[in-house]
């Protein structure tokens, strides 16, 4: 046995139930198929052996056709910062931090209001500065913004102030096409290439493909962007109220999302993603951050895995509405959850009440979170040197441990030492510095982040993005932005 090997990720599903599901969700794509509101989609796949109806919109899609789609997906690909250096890579049991996407509120302590550009930047230069969150994304709507440039302008914002890879998506037909000029702008090539943005594309809960987003689908797969599915189980409510029958649907939502895109250019990244929530029959409620929810994450990366593909979910979120005990007890437990699953790209960082609020400062409590569970996936090193055998039995019963050369070689490489909004000081020195909460610390973190600025562009390629801004205001005849980040 490999002492030293890492340990399996977590299974909420044997390997029976796994290809039970799997089964299942093939049943499922071949009896009622899957709603698709654009015709150009429903062409596409009728002509790559889909079963479709045009009259109802409905396509039924064949386990050979599913098989020959699942086998052209690569099992991993690599993301890209602004600059075009390799960042990090996205398959295998990697874990990686994202911010939470698309909140239609920004909280700074406990006045909340609706979000806009200022906000955005401030998310981003804070997640910027923040190694335990290794993805942007577009993490709040810029609500001034015209509603033509509200995916771009938000994009925009992103890439002036961070070089860190950028989760995002469109919002209509166009849209992508716009951020992808953005973003070959910033790379100074076909962003493909070498791409520093992942691409969300969403189902409507149950078995349904709008035209935006099967449009983007394709559109972002042709183009040969990494494209994320995010199906959004909800049980008793958009999905059979047990947890095994969510877990087929957004299985079959995701495989019919791999189909669209592989079948437009067989080989293109694709994530296997999703947002599952739990159906609060008592108040009508979506919490993401439900124990539930954080089960179907684990299990539809079970799936994902299975399927050999890399692997997304929302997590280490909070549907609480302050920055308070039930927030860090959400985040931590689905955040670790997801992580032991080995879920490739976890996204929700900063985010309260369902997703509809982000927050600087849970930000920098989360980025803590995030690394206590880094540290526990790093695990228990095994060795001779580890073991300390020699120097247990050398200092003996009482030993004083402190001053020895083993001590000092290994306490840095063994301990995880949380930043200061984490507290450990005693109670004396805690009341020395007046007593400040985990939120006090937390918002002083969040403005001695900000004033050191932002990792901006050099001067040339700002003023091609700019002037790349500018060219899809024209296209919208819009005359100016509100706000333009620097």
């Amino acid at each position: 046995m490999d002492i030293t090997s890492n340990p399996e990720p977590l299974a909420v599903l044997s390997q029976d139930e796994v290809r039970e599901i799997h089964e299942a969700a093939l049943d499922v794509l071949a009896g009622c198929g899957v709603y698709v509101d654009y015709p150009r989609a429903l062409e596409h796949l009728a002509a790559n052996g889909a079963d479709v109806d045009f009259g109802t919109g409905r396509a039924r899609l064949g386990r050979p056709l599913i098989e020959r789609a699942l086998a052209s997906c690569p099992s991993s690909f690599t993301l890209h910062d602004r600059d075009g250096g390799e960042v990090l890579r996205v398959g295998g049991d990697e874990v990686h931090f994202a911010v939470s996407s698309c909140a239609v509120r920004f909280q700074e302590g406990v006045t909340v209001r609706p979000s806009q550009a200022e906000d955005l930047v401030r998310l981003a230069r804070v997640t910027d500065a923040l190694p335990e969150v290794e993805l942007q994304s577009t993490a709040v709507v810029a609500g001034e913004a015209p509603k033509n440039l509200a995916d771009s302008y938000r994009l925009f914002l992103v890439l002036k102030n961070s070089p860190k890879p950028v989760i995002t998506g469109a919002f209509s037909e166009r849209g992508l096409w716009d951020m992808k000029s953005l973003l070959d702008v910033v790379s100074g090539r076909d962003v493909a290439e070498a791409p520093c943005a992942v691409f969300d594309a969403c189902p409507s809960p149950s078995l349904k493909w709008t035209a935006i987003s099967a449009a983007n689908v394709m559109d972002a797969a042709g183009t040969g962007l990494p494209v994320e599915f995010v199906s959004m189980p909800m049980p008793g409510a958009a999905t059979p109220a047990t947890l095994a029958g969510s877990i087929v649907v957004h299985t079959a939502e995701n495989l019919s999302g791999v189909v669209l895109a592989q079948t437009v250019r067989p080989g293109g990244p694709v994530v296997w993603g999703g947002a599952p929530v739990l159906f609060d029959m008592r108040y009508g409620t979506t919490p993401l951050s439900a124990v539930e929810a954080a089960m179907i994450g684990a299990a539809s990366a079970q799936m994902g895995k299975f399927y050999r593909l890399p692997t997304h979910t929302y997590a280490a979120l909070s549907d609480s509405k302050l920055v308070d005990a039930q927030a860090g007890l959400e985040t931590a437990l689905s955040g670790t959850i997801a992580a032991l699953a080995r879920v490739n790209i976890i996204a929700g960082v900063g985010a309260l009440d369902f997703v509809g609020t982000n927050s600087c400062e849970k930000l920098v409590v989360d980025a803590e979170a995030c690394g206590f569970i880094r540290r526990l996936l790093r695990g228990v090193e095994v060795s001779p040197d580890t073991l300390a055998v020699d120097l247990i039995t050398e200092l003996g019963p009482g030993g004083d441990y402190l001053g020895q050369p083993h001590t000092r070689r290994w306490f840095k490489k063994e301990a995880h030492y949380p930043g200061e909004v984490i507290d450990r000081l005693d109670r004396n020195g805690w009341e020395e510095t007046g007593s400040p909460s985990a939120r006090d610390r937390a918002a002083s973190r969040v403005e001695e982040l900000l004033a050191a600025g932002p990792r901006g562009l050099d001067p040339e390629r700002e003023r091609r993005l700019d002037e790349a801004m500018r060219n899809i205001m024209v296209l919208y005849g819009c005359g100016s932005l509100p706000y333009v980040g620097t």
